[in-house]
């Protein structure tokens, strides 16, 4: 067994430990433990990438219980994507976040690195049931950061969510029941031997638990009809929370992958794609309502939250089609939105503190201070995330379109991308000239000053787009290779005989 593997849930769990102890220590300090923890962690989630680049799984069973009994966690080359993805958004966050954001609220680190370690278990899992538990954690967690700063205003959003995803945990539950009863396993090596096997009455009980299950991450992926609680729910959470929130999503959109390529792949036997007919539609419904929205939009903040709805269905659809070239574009635009909508949640929050009563309402206002820089910051990211060249939005939108074989799929996904995208500049084009360029007379009383913790967390995440660009092509290659791994399940059926005890530290 690794044992790095369990580092980026360690990391987090004792950090957020730490903090709740230290809830009355100066903030100062608070802060500085704070920084430090995701540091560490992102030189976990490093380490561990550069494990997972050599094609192989490693397995770390709790315990020592040999698979498919007991508590496994597997890393692969997606389960390590997914790591640093959020190991790295996370710290431009908590920066983000010791700017003033973490005030108010003496516990917010704690629930900050325990909403880390839910994501880090639900990356890592390789047992349904614990990826349920994974989804209690960083749910809990998410609950106290979206309450964070107070205010009725948060209120009715996070009372939407709250039950949504209680539901969504009911069903969750009862469909892990129903798959259990009959193949006496949730281990998803276990599974994807077990399940092609099933025949007679016990196929269409396992198939309405799969169904069941892709409600459920439908749900946490935010697609249509389960999406409208999002955009107000993102809207209203502080800047540095709205921005974590952005890889929310992504875990639904993660475990589909993992599941639904693995649990329910080609070699399901009549189980095989299971509900894939289904989600191709549904994505490219998502994609064209998100763009509504935004063209809909009355504040930024509104704005990107419907971008990420976009970017759901721009994800979703190349995965329903099931190809190697999709999944593979797939994850490369997954690395694209995600870091580029955190930045523009914090941009948001920086033009809302440079404009008074104003906020980041879509409306003509005095000039605002630091208007030169906050523009630029929201030039790019826009550019990004319409997916313009010569930006990182591009290239991802690019490689979904030319992953796609001739066929209506094809007419459809490129109609819908390529019309999103042209309403989607026209989205953003209007939220900026206005915000930044159609000023009144008059000026702004007190302006907040543009700290310089704020400013670097969202100019960093707003460069990842130039960044991904500049490493379009060993982040390519490791894109296709993350998807050939994944369209492979032999490699991870092999853990269910990998020895549990060696001497690898």
């Amino acid at each position: 067994m690794n044992h790095w593997l369990t580092a980026p849930i360690l990391i987090p769990l004792l950090g957020g430990i730490l903090q709740v102890f230290m809830g009355y220590a100066p903030i100062s300090l608070r802060r500085t433990i704070a920084i430090a923890t995701t540091v560490l962690l992102l030189v976990s989630t490093i380490v561990l990438l550069v494990l997972a680049s050599d094609d192989g799984y490693r397995l770390y069973a709790f315990g020592n219980w040999q698979p498919p009994f007991g508590i496994v966690l597997v890393l692969d080359r997606l389960a390590a994507l997914m790591l640093i993805l959020t190991a790295i958004l996370a710290l431009f966050c908590h920066l983000f976040a010791i700017g003033g954001a973490d005030e108010g609220n003496r516990q917010f680190h704690a629930l900050f690195l325990f909403q880390l370690m839910g994501l880090n278990i639900a990356f890592l899992t390789g047992d349904l049931f614990n990826l349920f538990v994974a989804f209690e954690v960083l749910l809990i967690a998410s609950y106290g950061l979206l309450m964070h700063g107070g205010g009725t205003a948060r209120t009715v959003p996070g009372l939407h969510y709250v039950v949504l995803n209680l539901i969504g945990s009911a069903v969750f539950l009862i469909s892990v029941g129903m798959i259990y009863s009959v193949t006496g396993t949730l281990n998803m090596a276990d599974l994807a031997v077990k399940i092609p096997r099933i025949q007679g009455e016990s196929l269409n009980l396992v198939k309405a638990g799969g169904m069941m299950l892709l409600v459920v991450f439908a749900l946490k992926a935010a697609l249509i009809p389960l999406c409208f609680w999002l955009p107000k729910a993102y809207a209203k959470a502080t800047a540095p929370v709205a921005a974590l929130f952005a890889v929310m999503t992504k875990v639904g959109i993660y475990a589909i992958l993992r599941v639904y390529l693995l649990v329910f792949g080609d070699d399901a036997g009549e189980l095989a794609n299971l509900g894939m007919d289904w989600l191709f539609p549904l994505a490219l419904i998502t994609l064209t309502m998100g763009v509504i929205g935004a063209l809909g939009a009355d504040n930024l903040k509104t704005l990107v939250a419907w971008q990420v709805i976009i970017s759901v269905g721009t994800l979703l659809a190349p995965i329903a089609l099931g190809s190697e070239a999709g999944i593979s574009a797939a994850l490369f635009y997954l690395l694209s939105t995600t870091w580029t909508v955190a930045g523009l949640f914090l941009v948001a929050e920086l033009v809302a503190n440079q404009r008074g009563t104003a906020g980041d309402r879509i409306i003509t206002a005095p000039k605002m201070r630091n208007r030169t820089f906050l523009s630029v910051l929201f030039l790019i990211g826009a550019v990004a995330a319409a997916g313009l060249p010569p930006l990182s939005g591009f290239f991802a939108k690019l490689l979904i379109l030319k992953s796609t074989t001739p066929g209506p799929e094809m007419a459809w996904l490129w109609s819908v991308i390529l019309i999103g995208s042209f309403f989607t500049v026209i989205a953003y084009s209007r939220a900026g000239s206005i915000v930044f360029w159609r000023t009144v007379e008059g000026h702004i009383e007190k302006p907040e000053p543009l700290g310089g913790n704020v400013s670097v967390a969202a100019g960093a995440l707003v460069a990842l787009s130039v960044i991904i660009v500049a490493l379009a092509g060993p982040i390519s290659d490791y894109t296709d290779a993350t998807a050939a791994q994944l369209f492979n399940p032999d490699g991870y059926l092999q853990i269910l005989e990998a020895p549990v005890v060696s001497e690898d530290k």
